[in-house]
């Protein structure tokens, strides 16, 4: 068993136990355990999450945020700050044309304004910002949020 095939297995579905795991690669239950827990202390497993569908519910952006590193920290201090904000979902560093790429949740497009304008455009060293809002989720983490497409015949009758 190798590391990315545990790993594979878990992203695609967290809630299976070690048993089932086992059983899908062949091996015996305490080696899934060992490696489990060898990945959580290297700390390549950080967390394990539930995906929710929440294309009906709230308002989710991507705001492009460029920023002055700053002397010493690089975009790390700033990075730090804007990911603490309880709106932030996820905060990477980027390469291209922007810095960071923030993605927020809201329960609106007013709620999601006030964080930019008064929460994230006024931290000091931020440049500027452009937002995009999510419109439809296809795939999340690997998941699949479309039906699949029924291929089933027209009856034709005489």
């Amino acid at each position: 068993m190798t590391q990315d095939a545990l790993l594979k297995i878990l992203e695609t579905d967290a809630r299976l136990s070690d048993q089932q795991i086992a059983e899908r690669l062949g091996v015996s239950v305490s080696e899934v355990t060992a490696e489990r827990a060898t990945l959580e202390q290297e700390g390549r497993i950080v967390g394990y999450q539930t995906i929710v569908n929440d294309d009906e519910v709230g308002v989710s952006a991507f705001i492009e945020v460029r920023c002055t590193p700053e002397r010493g920290g690089g975009f790390d201090r700033l990075a730090e700050r804007i990911s603490r904000f309880d709106e932030v979902r996820s905060c990477y560093l980027m390469s291209g044309g922007y810095d960071l790429l923030v993605r927020v949740e809201a329960e609106n497009l007013l709620a999601v304004a006030r964080f930019v304008s008064e929460k994230l455009s006024s931290l000091k060293g931020v440049i500027s910002t452009a937002t995009h809002f999510r419109l439809k989720t296809y795939k999340l983490n690997g998941l699949h949020f479309t039906e699949e497409p029924s291929h089933q015949r027209i009856s034709v009758a005489p």
